[in-house]
């Protein structure tokens, strides 16, 4: 069997800030980083953004990778493996010195950093003309503008990446065509208090997870998967009618896709659950409807905290006028709105809400300032979450303590972020990461509710 030859792989700024390590994860291929990229470390680090932590991260990590290096050794490559935790990373780590790059009329402007690090991507191409020699960023222009300069090879970061394609995504249930009985054979039930469980075979639903859900054709059946073996599946019997019956803060389902969800919501014994779907769904709204039911009606928590991440007042949110709260109202307005929804039909809607926001102690938080904080006996609610990455998404959900729910809400067709798709959200991360996981229900929320006009919107623009 031929070995694959070793390949170099020239990183960006953007996945170093994306991934600090990354650079260890080129398994046995030569990583190099542009000396621009080191400057535009260094420039970030001292901000006043979420992103200055990951850059100081990457500038420690690269220091621990180099310190014991010679210059020469720097620029000729650093064995990766003597890092202390980087046995898997088999190449080296090399500072490419693009400083000594010469401006010609026919190359692109070097004065412009992201042109530096493509000209380095060229030079390096020149020199190794028989060894692959890729750029990585996750800047969509750039990558173009690596290819029309001659760049043969240009790849987005991917190793955080769990599926090719957005429809592969796990949606949290399984729709079956026909009546579910029908196919299932030989069953087992047990009746437990008020619940009924069944057992079948596994070879009827040979792709199953904990905590997903199941609906058929007759409108009468649905179920959860609550555990699972080689040969047999456990599914709790949910009931279609039932499920439709539940309610939160006066809100009853529209359709059994809202009911799978209120049902994740209101279970104390699931810890994560993740809303998806299109605009208008009713994410949010039942999010908050079931915060509100869970912590003023029934005391299981103590407080609400609202969240969402702002990236583009990540720098000026400090001299924003007023209190935290004051500052983040622009930035969740979907939550006021939903408030506003909840209580349209009270007699003075606004001293409804002033009580309710005292009542249920809902506090709007900043994800910027979410860092280093232990939250306790609350629901938190992630609006907006599939602009983060799959490092931010683990420092909210690294934040949560005892008796401590989370509910993250997201429409991976609206994504704002300048370096996410779809299927590199962090939003589609903790979806595939945790849909095994016994403390975490994922629902994508089909169908849009919010009005005609938006699920005409929704469906043909």
């Amino acid at each position: 069997m031929t070995e694959t030859p070793a390949k170099y792989y020239l990183l960006d700024t953007n996945i170093l800030l994306h991934e600090p390590l990354a650079f260890l994860n080129f398994e046995e291929h030569h990583v190099i980083i542009p000396m621009v990229v080191l400057e535009e470390l260094d420039n970030i680090k001292d901000r006043h953004k979420d992103v200055s932590r990951e850059a100081r991260l990457a500038i420690r990590s690269l220091e621990d990778a180099l310190k014991a290096a010679t210059p020469e050794q720097i620029l000729a490559g650093v064995p990766l493996n003597r890092m202390q935790g980087a046995h898997h990373a088999q190449g080296t780590l090399a500072i490419y010195p693009d400083y000594q790059l010469k401006q010609q009329d026919a190359v692109l402007n070097l004065k412009e950093n992201d042109h530096r690090i493509i000209q380095s991507a060229l030079a390096l191409q020149a020199l190794h003309q028989h060894t692959k020699v890729v750029l990585v960023t996750k800047d969509i222009n750039m990558r173009l503008k690596a290819k029309g300069a001659g760049v043969n090879y240009v790849e987005d970061y991917r190793t955080d990446q769990l599926i090719d394609d957005i429809r592969f995504l796990s949606k949290g249930f399984v729709e079956i065509d026909g009546d579910f009985w029908q196919s299932v054979g030989d069953v087992t039930s047990v009746q437990q208090g008020r619940e009924t469980f069944h057992e079948i075979d596994r070879k009827v639903l040979p792709h199953v997870f904990r905590n997903q859900y199941l609906i058929d054709d007759s409108e009468h059946f649905a179920a959860k998967v609550v555990a699972y073996d080689a040969d047999r599946v456990r599914l709790q019997d949910l009931g279609f009618e039932r499920m439709m019956s539940y309610r939160a803060w006066g809100i009853h389902p529209k359709n059994i896709y809202q009911a799978m969800a209120l049902n994740a919501l209101l279970d104390p014994h699931i810890d994560l659950v993740i809303l998806t779907g299109p605009a208008g769904s009713g994410k949010t709204l039942l999010a908050l409807a079931a915060a509100l039911e869970l912590v003023v009606e029934q005391g299981t928590y103590e407080k609400i905290i609202v969240t969402r991440n702002t990236p583009e007042i990540a720098e000026s949110i400090g001299y924003l006028p007023g209190t935290e709260e004051e500052k983040m109202a622009p930035w969740l307005a979907a939550i006021t709105d939903s408030l506003e929804v909840l209580h349209k039909h009270d007699e003075s809607m606004e001293a409804s809400m002033n009580y309710i926001m005292n009542k249920a102690n809902i506090q709007f938080k900043s994800l910027n300032f979410m860092r280093g904080r232990s939250i306790q006996n609350a629901i938190v609610i992630l609006d907006e979450s599939q602009n983060l990455t799959a490092s931010q998404l683990k420092t909210l959900l690294t934040r949560c303590g005892t008796g401590t729910k989370i509910v993250c809400t997201g429409n991976l067709a609206q994504i704002d972020s300048y370096y996410l798709t779809a299927v590199t959200s962090g939003l589609t991360y903790i979806v595939e990461r945790f849909k095994d996981y016994p403390g975490s229900a994922t629902i994508n929320l089909n169908g849009v509710v919010r009005s005609s006009l938006a699920q005409y919107a929704e469906e043909n623009l």
